[in-house]
């Protein structure tokens, strides 16, 4: 049985859980709960586990560990989701956290076949989990118990939870317990919960297909039971035209078989015999279709019949190799990656489209059965990861040109900013600040307005300074007097702008330091640059030869890896089929012998009667192979 169905559900709802308590406070985990909902697993975990090294996860940081633990785990790494966990576990994270990690250990070990360190685990987890997972929880503790034949304790186990299931979820859980309490030896119990199935009123496609199946087991256990009248009471139930349907009508016959109504057989198997020959359950019927025309008396048309058996077989014989022969050249595994391509490393998808090819019915079993579509999926992430690896190769390349374009700039923009950065003399421009610094120390203590004048104030003194000059042999004492006054306002108004004069000073003094200062630290940083930038893109290399070392090695590692799954997939196929062949030839050697015997008896039928009334339908002996 596969984790993953059951654990995709787990992983959403711990991921809501999680939301719905506490809000994403980080932005990068929140992309990876985004990248997760959006069935992107592979992004997601990857995305995290980057994020993760390089710190920025927190405060999710344990919640993000359970989600990491639970995707390496529906990947298969069991080793690698162990360590995670417990991790988790050694580091005394929060108990709900501490839970969850129990949890996903003992799936671990369940999964591996370890049930006594399962039920351990499972034993540590002291609160109830979340919804989605509370149930589950309870399914693994019931599948343990189960393990140990303990089907009364499972039953204990399963019957709380069947209440809080929905009502298909809750169906599964009584035909799975059903089933497995048939098989225990407890029938009484395992068919009344198979008969509330087959009985109940089914919503949806999936829904009847699960009845049926109930139906066909009850059918089935009755008949191992004896009892073919309640075996034939539940196959009734049976549709026609459902999946389960073949084998319905063949054990519907077998019921009337046993209760010596071979007429009643000739039905259910006359419409079998009809079917596609691919299903075993036909192939079947068409030697039980004579044995029944035999138990009547009519050996004549059962001796037809056992010939069409034989000729149907040897044709099926020659199919099935022929669907052989494809499989080895790769027909089905390319097929069925062409139809269902794979975008991401989606572990819960499934084979959803089957491709046309020759005899298709050979692979239907196969195909629906959960160790091939586990193995196919494997294949199809093998060449995912191709794609991947191949996609960063490509990149590496860019990587690469970029790297090399940034040299070549480098170089040549390095002399032309070596020459400005030389024509500009930091020394020069420093001493040039301290000379005005001083200038302004000096016209401060004590206060010279006249140390702040500009050039028009300055003209406007020299002026007046040469109108004294040249009104000093003058005697007359009304200009000399307007002069004094004009040269008393312009005194004046010196001294009133000296605060604001001396304050603009120190300002734009300030902002000098601030330029020399940004200048020295650009002139620190491009010496800086002369001596890091080279060994940066010398890092740079040699981190992109090391990748693409890496991908190089990783690339045929995997090709190899998907050569081989490939080849396990289709020994799988051929498994089935050559079982299959198998199956034909006893049917085949079983419809010879039914022959042999009703050539037996026609043959003692004409000695016996001097050779009148000979042929197969002269005696009315039962020839049933």
């Amino acid at each position: 049985m596969s984790l993953r169905p059951l654990l995709a559900a787990a992983l959403c709802a711990l991921c809501a859980c999680a939301s719905a308590q506490n809000s994403v406070r980080s932005p990068h985990y929140g992309d990876v709960l985004f990248e997760f909902f959006q069935d992107h697993y592979f992004e997601s975990i990857t995305n995290l586990m980057v994020s993760q090294h390089f710190g920025r996860i927190a405060p999710h940081d344990d919640e993000a560990e359970v989600l990491r633990g639970g995707m390496l785990l529906s990947y298969g790494l069991h080793d690698e989701a162990a360590a995670v966990f417990a991790t988790l576990i050694e580091r005394n994270a929060p108990p709900a956290v501490r839970d969850r990690a129990w949890y996903y250990l003992a799936k671990i070990k369940y999964q591996r076949g370890l049930f006594g360190e399962a039920d351990t685990a499972l034993a540590h987890v002291e609160q109830a989990l979340p919804r989605a997972l509370e149930d589950d929880r309870v399914l693994l503790k019931a599948q343990l118990l189960m393990a140990r034949n303990d089907y009364t304790g499972a039953a204990a186990v399963l019957a709380p939870v069947q209440a809080r299931l929905g009502a298909g979820a809750a169906s599964y859980a009584r035909f799975n317990l059903g089933v497995a309490l048939i098989k225990s030896g407890d029938a009484a119990h395992g068919d009344a919960l198979l008969e509330q199935i087959g009985t109940a009123h089914a919503y949806g496609e999936e829904q009847r297909c699960l009845r049926d199946r109930a139906n066909v087991a009850l059918g089935f256990s009755a008949l191992a039971a004896g009892h073919p009248e309640a075996a034939r009471t539940a196959l009734q139930r049976v549709r026609l035209a459902g999946p389960s349907s073949n084998k319905a009508l063949l054990g519907f016959g077998w019921a009337a078989s046993a209760m010596t109504q071979a007429k009643d057989a000739l039905v259910p198997w006359t419409e079998l015999a009809s079917r596609e020959p691919s299903d075993a359950a036909v192939l079947e019927a068409k030697i039980a279709l004579p044995s029944a025309w035999t138990e009547l008396g009519a050996r004549q048309q059962a001796l037809n019949g056992y010939n069409d058996a034989v000729s149907l077989y040897a044709a099926e014989r020659t199919r099935l190799q022929q669907s052989i022969s494809a499989i080895r050249g790769g027909t089905l595994v390319n097929a069925l990656l062409q139809h269902n391509p794979n975008d991401g490393m989606n572990e819960f998808s499934a084979i959803e489209q089957v491709p046309r090819l020759p005899h298709a019915g050979h692979f239907a079993q196969l195909l629906a059965s959960n160790r091939f579509q586990e193995n196919f999926k494997n294949l199809r992430d093998l060449q995912f990861l191709a794609h991947n690896l191949q996609d960063w190769q490509n990149r590496l390349g860019v990587f690469d040109d970029m790297l090399a374009t940034r040299r070549r700039a480098y170089a040549e923009r390095l002399p032309a900013v070596l020459q400005r950065a030389g024509a500009l003399s930091l020394p020069a421009l420093q001493q040039r600040r301290d000379a005005l610094a001083a200038e302004l120390d000096q016209a401060s203590q004590p206060p010279d307005p006249a140390a702040f004048v500009d050039s028009h104030e300055q003209a406007l003194m020299q002026r007046i300074e040469d109108a004294q000059a040249a009104l000093a042999t003058n005697d007359d004492a009304a200009l000399r007097e307007r002069l004094r006054r004009v040269k008393g306002a312009l005194t004046w108004q010196l001294a009133q702008d000296y605060p604001a004069r001396v304050w603009d000073t120190t300002k734009a003094l300030r902002a000098t330091d601030k330029a020399l200062a940004d200048a020295k630290t650009h002139s620190a940083a491009l010496q800086r640059a002369q001596h890091d930038e080279p060994r940066h893109f010398d890092a740079f290399a040699t981190r992109i030869a090391e990748l693409q070392a890496r991908l190089q090695a990783l690339a045929p590692r995997v090709a190899a890896l998907s050569g081989e799954q490939q080849a396990l997939l289709q020994a799988m196929a051929v498994d089935e089929l050559q079982a299959q062949q198998q199956r034909l030839d006893v049917y085949a050697a079983q419809a010879r012998l039914a022959i042999a015997q009703l050539l037996d008896h026609a043959q003692l039928a004409r000695g016996a009667g001097g050779g009148a009334g000979s042929g197969p339908d002269a005696e009315h002996h039962d020839a049933k192979p």
